[in-house]
């Protein structure tokens, strides 16, 4: 298999399980706090890629702290916002909201690097995703009496994954990607202490012998954090950033299907408008709109 279609393919495995996780994690929440489900899949994840990399290194202390900042917000702060969004919003709510990524991941290159700047097609992209945004904003807090807490820490979770992206693109790969997962999750284990510790984290071993929950944090944990995480961070290193960030736009998609087949949520036609608007604006944002010439 040439290696660009390996990378695509990788990309494609990834958002798709993603895609599922937010529902994974809606029914989680029934027994388990947003930290807790943070925590534990974490810690899981992390001892799995040490048994399968169990290899010491000892990075520069500049790398540490690129290490430090992914682990931040790639782990602590995405999926903690993530996790407490599903508690107050549908699943297909915050897997739109969070689909935002890749245009937040570009208005923060803008201002951070050289040679990524905003266009005007970006501009526009934007502002009709934006509306799309209030639409679903709307959807959840108006028509289904949701609080709007919920939407608001979907974007915050969708700005972390922006941040992690970037920060990502600097990190370098020199020491491979299965000690760079490990390294984005031990550090991430480490920034979700504190959170753990002031929201009363507990233990639960009872939680494992239950076949839907521990069903569950075996896939959030082996499938969605370990391998996924992995496969994400080297189809990066192939194909690149921004055509892999173009995947995440299948992820609300994902997430909404499987929710209405798995917790029978209801889409208005609202909350379906918002979603078109939102595809319609980063894929424009993106891409254009190119028209086929006419033919006489």
């Amino acid at each position: 298999m040439k290696p660009v279609l390996k990378g695509h393919l990788m990309v494609l495995f990834c958002v798709l399980v993603w895609g599922v996780t937010f529902v994974s994690t809606k029914i989680l929440l029934d027994f388990r706090s947003p930290v807790e489900i943070a925590l534990d899949r974490f810690v899981l994840a992390y001892a799995l890629l040490f048994l399968m990399h169990p290899v010491l290194k000892k990075p520069q202390w500049r790398e540490e702290l690129y290490f430090c900042g992914l682990g931040l917000f790639g782990v602590t702060l995405y999926f903690l916002t993530e996790n407490i969004a599903l508690q107050y919003t549908q699943a297909s709510s915050v897997g739109l909201l969070v689909s935002s990524a890749p245009l937040l991941t570009a208005f923060f290159a803008h201002f951070t690097t050289h040679d990524e700047k905003l266009s005007l097609r970006l501009i526009v992209g934007s502002l009709i995703a934006l509306a799309g945004v209030a639409l679903v904003m709307f959807n959840g807090s108006v028509i289904l009496k949701l609080n709007p807490l919920g939407d608001i820490l979907a974007l915050s979770a969708g700005a972390a994954w922006a941040i992690y992206c970037l920060l990502l693109k600097r990190a370098g790969q020199r020491y491979g990607y299965l000690f760079l997962t490990r390294q984005v999750f031990f550090y991430g284990i480490v920034t979700l202490l504190p959170a753990a510790w002031i929201m009363g984290y507990r233990v639960d071993l009872a939680l494992w012998l239950n076949p839907l929950q521990g069903g569950n944090m075996l896939f959030l944990g082996v499938i969605a954090s370990a391998l996924c995480f992995v496969a994400w961070n080297k189809a990066l290193g192939i194909i690149g950033a921004v055509k892999a960030s173009n995947y995440i736009y299948l992820i609300p998609m994902v997430t909404m299907l499987t929710a209405i087949v798995i917790l029978g949520e209801r889409i208005t036609a609202v909350g379906a408008a918002g979603a078109a608007m939102i595809l319609l604006g980063v894929y424009y944002a993106e891409h254009g709109f190119k028209w086929p010439a006419a033919k006489y």
